[in-house]
């Protein structure tokens, strides 16, 4: 007998609909596993029988021959276990059911018979929805991740009988709910806060100007400034991520298997802060068959790329297409795959080899010149502020009055993002200043006289890249929005000038 079960695949953060066929025919008792397998799918007709066995039902007898189309296309993982037991079970008759066709079923199996989460369960509910499935069939543990997805039934069974019985209708299992709004609603309960950072109110004003405008920044610093603590408090002065930021981020997270057990939606903004012995494969993503990297994992969120000297200069190099383009494109010999990443990188860096400010270091011109030429100018040019932080004075260390909490930070941010919002409605891919392009900057960075000679002058003096200009442009225009000033003034390009140290060669 001949059964079909609807299951799924993924094809980089994205699904793809898989049939599972299975045929129970006459014969020598022997699973066929066919439709471009893996080693771990190829195992699963082990982990299937004995699961089948020790749930209380019968091993088929003859020549079992299974199924995964589209055949052309590589299956990978264990997830396929549960819909090839119950296609087994339907095409033995062991399963008596007309509901095959309404579900797209997924999950691991334990030899037991129990279930086990696997990864991609959101970029699988999206393609069920999508398919007009009524519901999917899930492991209990990811349930609360599928069940983000509005207007289908998401069933969580704990074991291969539970699923079997629901599908038969001996037992109900009611479709999990979650509210996406009580989700949100949650406090953030961060554990750090721009509160805790005693003096460095410059650095802290340049970093409210980049979470505003979603820019790129660099801290430049000898070593106990604070600038990792300053980089990693960014995060929590960002504005919240909207559900479809929080939808796109999750899909990233969960192909990759960094959700936890029961965890539905990832509703902070990513911090991720890879060593600098990463490989230009775990940044950007790679191996055989393409899996997000750390850009990628971090997109709608912070890169922070500590000791930045120290990176690879390929490794570097290769950040410049996603900090301009905001995705990242892998090409491989099983195919290409294009990953979002639209993140903000904050990259940290000491003056000098030795870490100590020009006027003090050991090392000569010649070799300081050396270390800072192992960031490129095209890089450079990416990153809209360089920031100095400059040694935190005793008075300031020793003083009691706490600084500036993240949440009276973050309601300026918000509302200058709010501005930005209505500004750009209606165009794609601009949620923020820094995302602006040529048309964009025309249109709403227009410059009178005054600050417009300003920066021509800036743009001559420290001869200035076309690049270089356009940032500029961009943060005078984010320094005028946290101010709800329409007009970018003089002020404001004198500002945004003043965070292109590295452009005009501080520490030649």
């Amino acid at each position: 007998m001949l059964s079909r079960v609807c299951s799924a695949a993924l094809s980089g953060i994205d699904a793809y609909a898989v049939e599972v066929e299975v045929n129970c025919g006459y014969g020598d008792t022997l699973i066929a596993l066919v439709g471009l397998p893996d080693a771990a799918v190829k195992e699963s007709k082990d982990r299937v029988s004995t699961a089948l066995t020790n749930s209380g039902y019968k091993f088929p007898m003859g020549k079992t021959t299974i199924n995964l189309a589209p055949a052309d296309v590589k299956k990978e993982g264990p997830s396929f276990d549960l819909p090839i037991a119950m296609g087994m079970l339907a095409a033995s008759e062991q399963l008596q059911t007309d509901q095959l066709d309404q579900f797209t079923v997924l999950g691991e199996l334990a030899l037991t018979g129990g279930v086990r989460p696997v990864k991609g369960v959101l970029p699988v509910a999206l393609k069920a929805k999508a398919d007009g499935k009524s519901g999917i069939l899930v492991p209990a543990e990811n349930a609360a991740e599928a069940a983000v997805v509005q207007g289908l039934n998401v069933i969580p069974v704990q074991n291969l009988r539970e699923a079997a019985q629901f599908l038969e209708g001996e037992i109900r299992i009611a479709p999990l709910k979650v509210d996406i709004a009580k989700i949100f609603a949650h406090p953030t309960g961060d554990e750090i806060d721009f509160s805790e950072v005693k003096g460095q109110e410059n650095v802290k004003r340049a970093l409210e100007i980049a979470a505003a405008g979603g820019h790129n920044v660099i801290l430049i610093g000898p070593p106990g400034t604070g600038k990792s603590m300053l980089a990693k408090r960014l995060a929590t002065i960002l504005p919240p991520l909207t559900l479809d930021e929080a939808l796109e981020t999750t899909k990233i997270h969960s192909v990759v298997g960094l959700l936890a057990a029961g965890q539905a939606l990832v509703t902070q903004r990513p911090f991720r802060a890879p060593h600098h012995t990463a490989s230009d494969a775990g940044l950007l993503g790679g191996n055989i068959n393409p899996m997000p990297g750390e850009i990628s994992l971090a997109h709608h969120g912070v890169l922070f790329l500590d000791e930045l000297p120290e990176f690879k200069r390929s490794v570097l190099e290769t950040l410049r297409q996603p900090l301009e383009e905001g995705h990242v494109t892998i090409s491989r010999a099983a195919g290409t795959m294009t990953f979002p990443s639209q993140f903000m990188l904050v990259a940290a860096m000491n003056p000098t080899p030795d870490g100590k400010m020009p006027h003090e270091s050991k090392s000569s011109p010649r070799e300081i010149q050396n270390y800072l030429g192992r960031i490129s100018g095209p890089l450079l040019d990416r990153i809209d502020l360089h920031i100095e932080v400059p040694a935190v004075k005793f008075r300031e260390l020793a003083a009691a009055q706490p600084g500036e909490s993240s949440a009276i930070i973050r309601e300026r941010v918000i509302a200058a993002r709010r501005i930005q919002h209505a500004r750009f409605a209606g165009k794609k891919n601009v949620a923020c200043n820094a995302r602006m392009g040529s048309r964009e900057l025309k249109s709403f960075c227009e410059l009178t006289e005054s600050p417009r000679e300003l920066l021509k002058h800036a743009t001559t003096e420290y001869n200035l890249s076309a690049r270089a200009y356009d940032r500029i442009l961009k943060v005078a225009r984010t320094i005028a929005d946290l101010a709800a000033a329409k007009d970018i003034t003089s002020d404001h390009i004198s500002e945004a000038i003043q965070y292109r140290s590295l452009d005009r060669q501080l520490w030649g």
